[in-house]
């Protein structure tokens, strides 16, 4: 249902969450970007509206909320495991469209890939999310392509107007009480200054092809386009030994990068991707191919933010772009 409230009674209506969620947001960070003197929109733990950043989409994806970046998965000592508790409080999480959409692509890897990951699980279970709407495309983001620029399964929409506040409710737990009734649209963008068109002729001779050496060259395995996306999940491990006593500490898991040199070696020194030009192909195609073969839709949402993040000015949308001109040629 909709409802307009002035921002005075949305700010209440807010606090009253903050109460019973775990709120997480964008939010605008000043002088923390990765070089001097430049800022940061990432998400984090807000306890009210105003420090919300409304206008801009993150620079990192809301991901971090659901998947910690560095987590327990259980202690240790000589004769027993423990695992950590899981939240204490439900989770409110803000976001746009293409990352709602990601959320299921989350779903997908942790939930419905032949097991349940208990990590995830928990923390998702007890997540709600609030959609924030795109009045304008972004510089960068393809949404529209990938069929993910609209969304109905959010638990509430809200939108700031001045000093108006326009919500639709979903969820009953979200409904604001006395406010007045009035049919609300989520805002979504309709046409992006990018557009992408995915291949559908892929075959074993697209594994082989000279672009991707040639994006490969350009690499330089930092692995900052997988951090900002929505939908990677690639982890490591790793075992923390106490110094006191040496048999006794925790197991954390840790984002990690397909990208990055050595993340696929295993024991014996055997490596599956030996060259950069391999890892950008297994990326580019687990999005676009791999993903869609198993799960019917690709894992791509179209956010845009590893072409905006790449130092090396790498093109993710350009590359998918130049591999189905070759593939319909």
């Amino acid at each position: 249902m909709g409802y307009q409230l002035s921002k005075q009674e949305a700010s209440k209506l807010f606090a009253k969450w903050t109460e019973c969620f775990d709120v997480f947001a964008p939010v605008l960070k000043k002088g923390e970007g990765c070089f001097s003197d430049t800022d940061i929109i990432r998400y984090d733990k807000v306890k009210n509206l105003d420090e919300i950043e409304w206008e801009k989409k993150s620079d990192y994806s809301f991901k971090e909320a659901l998947l910690s970046i560095n987590q327990t998965i259980f202690y240790y000592t000589e004769d027993q495991t423990t695992v950590p508790k899981g939240p204490e409080k439900d989770l409110l999480i803000f976001l746009r469209s293409c990352d709602l959409h990601a959320v299921r692509r989350l779903d997908d890897i942790y939930l419905n890939n032949g097991f349940e990951d208990l990590y995830y699980s928990r923390v998702r279970e007890r997540a709600k999310f609030i959609l924030m709407g795109c009045e304008e495309t972004c510089s960068t983001g393809f949404c529209v392509s990938m069929g993910t620029n609209r969304s109905d399964n959010y638990d509430a929409y809200i939108k700031l107007d001045g000093d108006v506040c326009f919500m639709d409710v979903k969820c009953a737990d979200l409904n604001p009480e006395n406010a007045d009734v009035k049919e609300v649209v989520p805002d979504f963008v309709s046409e992006n200054k990018e557009k992408v068109t995915l291949p559908k002729n892929l075959s074993n001779e697209s594994f082989t092809k000279e672009i991707w050496q040639e994006y490969g060259d350009r690499c330089i395995e930092c692995g900052r386009c997988n951090f900002v996306c929505p939908t990677c999940t690639c982890f490591t491990m790793q075992d923390i030994f106490y110094k006191d006593n040496a048999k006794v500490g925790e197991r954390r898991r840790v984002w990690a990068s397909c990208q990055v040199g050595g993340y696929d070696e295993i024991a014996g020194g055997i490596t599956f991707r030996r060259t950069k030009g391999d890892k950008v192909r297994f990326k580019v195609m687990h999005k676009i191919h791999d993903h869609e073969k198993r799960f019917g839709y690709p894992m791509c949402v179209g956010c845009g933010r590893c072409d905006a993040v790449c130092p090396e000015y790498i093109s993710y949308s350009n590359l998918v772009n130049r591999l189905a001109k070759e593939e319909n040629e």
